[in-house]
């Protein structure tokens, strides 16, 4: 794999991309990453972050301007398990799904999970401590399917966006939202946890064990 650390003027265009418009995340700083043709902000290997479900409650699944971005092969996912994942629905969420379908397309995000009343995934349910579990990961995680959940949760706060001059360039951005991931920041610091390595399940499962090597071997060797 080819690898490249530079400074983001030399791009000559932005590749902070946001994915929920209600962001307000702190500009990138000035060094991008680049390995082969992805971008990847150094505040991915630079910030630290930890999920701490016991503060946000996964407020990050119902907090947005649409829900959960979807690959076009997670239709098919979706419509080939739906008679498995409905059982671990609620009642809101499998009528939001009757009525929406398994699915919607949104002008600013493409494909989407489709939300209760523009709020919680209608994947989405809460276990009896109030905290939103996704119904696709539960069925994944009880042996029922085989896919966990949508690529775009697995990989957040990572946020992939596509290049408009060249589809074949992707940029990877850390997008944590401001107020109710300060907990996850918070705990992050406290464990001492890289984004990047936080993640490593989802970076592999999208890119694969050699680009995750490659970007865990460049975070070492800022380092030092």
């Amino acid at each position: 794999m080819i690898v490249n650390i530079f400074p983001l003027a030399d791009l000559g265009y932005s590749v902070f991309a946001r994915s929920f418009k209600l962001s307000s995340h702190k500009p990138p700083k000035s060094l991008m990453i680049a390995i082969d043709n992805k971008l990847i902000s150094d505040e991915i290997i630079e910030e630290q972050f930890v999920c701490d479900l016991s503060k946000c409650k996964g407020a990050c699944c119902e907090d947005g301007d649409a829900g959960a971005p979807l690959l076009k092969e997670e239709l098919d996912h979706l419509v080939e398990n739906f008679n498995i994942i409905k059982d671990y629905l609620s009642e809101e969420g499998l009528a939001a799904i009757v009525k929406k379908g398994k699915y919607e397309y949104d002008r600013e995000f493409g494909w989407v999970t489709p939300t209760v009343n523009s709020g919680i995934c209608a994947y989405g349910f809460r276990d009896k401590a109030g905290v939103i579990m996704c119904g696709i990961e539960q069925a994944y995680i009880d042996g029922k399917i085989s896919w966990k959940k949508p690529i775009s949760c697995h990989l957040f706060p990572i946020r992939i966006t596509k290049s408009k001059m060249d589809p074949d360039v992707e940029y990877l951005n850390y997008e944590p939202r401001q107020d109710l991931c300060k907990a996850a920041c918070s705990l992050g610091k406290k464990l001492k946890v890289p984004v990047y390595i936080f993640l490593k399940d989802a970076i592999i499962r999208k890119y694969g064990e050699e680009f995750y090597e490659t970007l865990k071997a460049t975070a070492e060797r800022e380092k030092d």
